[in-house]
């Protein structure tokens, strides 16, 4: 029997469950391979979704229809909003989340989505003919055929466990590697490369003193990722702060050629911005502390995520190193922490749209492109199904500008910069977080999710109805005055007195303005953030439009880079090996400068003339 689909995906982690859903949920028959069903959609590392960055990721994923927004809100025990002591354009969402009920809406959800089979099997092997992918072979011997193939494998690829002098293969604690996928990415010429990251040991909240610690409570209005479901938000839960202690360091200090990191057993490169606490000790050797989250993994379990303190020390040692944390000298760990290095493939392999540049039709999503994080591959995997879907049917690509999403910054970022450590979105990295704030994602995006068909008809009629209320509280907030107070010597209109530090919108009523029912705390978020960063906002758009010019400044495929000899030759280099697909790109790869994209302007402009003579 000849299996036929329009899109196969591989693994059904956050990468590969987006992916899925778009390609299905877009109207094509889609296939999901999964090494074990119970497995989908696990929160592999801490059962967390959002913060820096990561929340505004998740928002706007939503906005364009995708899942792990709602996933969260539905499973979610614990929300805050982080940052709120500075500007708005850092205000991150975060939740803690009941590791099972994540998995399971979204294993149900896969189930319950039309034009979608998940099946049980391993992928070994792309099926490729002619540059172009044509489907997969499994380790059953059943082939499955598609016209594109999305591999989502997460830490998958070649995985290898480590647990101090004690390593051996495996994808994740109790799951097989994925040593034959690897192997055929290989042999299809992709270039590898080689990361690792880690996970804390788990612990029995009974056997925690949880006195000795600082509370850590959710919001007294929580918020949370997905807009327009009326999803209840619930803070069941508390989380709870300590520290490490000079004892803890000195344990890890002692112990640590039998840590797998610096025992010499592990090549990969880790991350920077979330690193061990072996890494931790040897680096920053001046702090005689560091913070240690204790987080509940659900409602319905003991078990415990001790954030801070990521390893790869054996058991023996992990006991010691965490009974001498306060609050956790009695403490019963329930899983040890470990390291895992995995293959991934370096992102200049890959175009804008996640689409390989060696092979047609073969698209790759998540920690395969050398990123971490669930919200960015999650992000990748979304994007991946949308544009495997529309290349089908040959249309326009989906492309999100760094200038309008953090979607954008994201993917761009490992495209035109590539990385070389597990990437991590920041909002640092968005010259424009300022506009790309969370609370607007959906006025940025929602649009365009609704345009794929992503967004229903029901969200979307309450989305306008929400820019409708938005709209016209602020034309009367324009319009008119507010009461004589002590603030203002004459009367003004209340969005004047809005702009000023003092006044919120919540104490608007204390000068006359009467609150209208239909007017959400949502919305009135966004009318305060507009009105007091309007100056600011206005500026940055502008910078946004000329970012935009020099972005919309498509450059011919298949250009010769190296035959363009005014430009340096380091330049010529990089760019043959990224291949821009703009100016705007094109001017953000390291090693090209200014002189060199005047020259390319030249050479582009003296090409498209049809001037063919003194054109190097």
């Amino acid at each position: 029997m000849i299996y036929k689909y329009d899109v196969i995906v591989i693994g059904a982690g956050h990468a590969g469950i987006e992916a899925a859903l778009a390609a299905s949920r877009m109207g094509v028959s889609t296939l999901l391979v999964v090494m074990k069903y119970e497995q989908i959609g696990i929160m592999s590392c801490n059962p967390t979704v959002g913060g820096p960055a990561k929340g505004h990721l998740a928002r706007e994923i939503d906005a364009l229809g995708g899942e792990i927004g709602r996933a969260a809100d539905l499973s979610g025990i614990q929300f805050r909003m982080l940052n709120r002591k500075k500007g708005p354009a850092v205000w991150a969402p975060r939740s803690q989340n009941d590791r099972a009920g994540y998995a399971n809406i979204m294993r149900e959800t896969l189930e319950n989505t039309d034009n979608l089979d998940v099946k049980e099997l391993i992928a070994t092997e792309l099926l490729i003919e002619k540059q172009t992918v044509k489907g997969i072979n499994t380790h059953l011997g059943i082939k499955f055929y598609a016209p594109r193939v999305i591999i989502a494998s997460g830490t998958f690829l070649n995985g290898k466990i480590h647990v101090g002098n004690v390593n051996y293969s495996g994808g994740r604690s109790g799951e097989p590697a994925s040593k034959a996928l690897a192997e055929s990415l290989k042999e299809i010429g992709l270039q590898l490369g080689r990361f690792k990251t880690g996970t804390p040991p788990r612990v029995d909240i009974n056997t925690v003193d949880i006195s000795a610690t600082t509370l850590q409570p959710g919001d007294d209005n929580p918020e949370g990722f997905s807009c327009y479901r009326d999803i209840e938000l619930k803070n069941l839960v508390d989380c709870y702060l300590t520290f490490t202690t000079p004892r803890t360091h000195e344990i890890i200090r002692n112990n640590l050629g039998l840590s797998s990191l610096y025992g010499g057993n592990i090549s990969g490169t880790g991350p920077r911005y979330c690193p061990s606490i072996e890494d931790k000790i040897v680096k920053f050797a001046g702090k005689d502390q560091h913070q240690v989250f204790i987080e509940p993994e659900g409602i319905h379990t003991h078990e415990c995520y001790v954030n801070g303190v990521s390893n790869s020390l054996p058991p023996a040692v992990q006991t010691e190193m965490i009974n001498s944390i306060p609050s956790l000298e009695k403490a019963k760990i329930i899983r040890f922490g470990y390291a895992i290095e995995y293959d991934y493939v370096i992102p200049s392999e890959i175009r804008q749209t996640l689409e390989t540049k060696k092979i047609a039709g073969l698209y790759l999503a998540g920690q395969i492109n050398g990123t971490s994080g669930y919200e960015e591959a999650a992000a990748q995997g979304l994007a991946a199904g949308i544009n495997a879907v529309k290349s089908l049917s040959g249309e326009d690509p989906f492309i999100l500008e760094r200038s309008h999403s953090y979607m954008g910054v994201l993917i761009d970022d490992l495209v035109t910069k590539g990385t070389e450590e597990p990437y991590r979105l920041f909002t640092s990295r968005a010259e424009y977080r300022l506009f790309l704030r969370q609370d607007n994602a959906d006025e940025r995006l929602m649009h365009i999710g609704y345009k794929l068909g992503l967004v229903s008809d029901v969200r979307w009629q309450r989305y306008k109805k929400m820019l409708e209320i938005k709209e016209r509280e602020i034309n009367f907030m324009k319009k008119a005055n507010c009461l004589p107070n002590n603030l203002t010597r004459e009367p003004i209109k209340y969005y004047t007195l809005l702009k000023r530090n003092e006044v919120n919108f919540e104490n608007l009523h204390e000068f006359g303005y009467t609150f209208k029912p239909d007017v959400t705390s949502q919305i009135k978020n966004k009318i305060e953030i507009e009105c007091k960063y309007e100056g600011y906002l206005k500026r940055q758009l502008s910078d946004i439009q000329r970012f935009d010019s020099m972005e919309h400044q498509r450059l011919p495929e298949n250009i010769d880079f190296m035959s363009i000899e005014t430009i340096a030759w380091e330049a010529r280099e990089k760019l043959k090996k990224i291949q821009p697909e703009s100016i705007g790109q094109a001017a953000r790869i390291s090693g090209v400068n200014r002189t060199d994209i005047n020259a390319l302007i030249v050479y582009l402009k003296k090409t498209q003339s049809g001037d063919k003579e003194d054109m190097k």
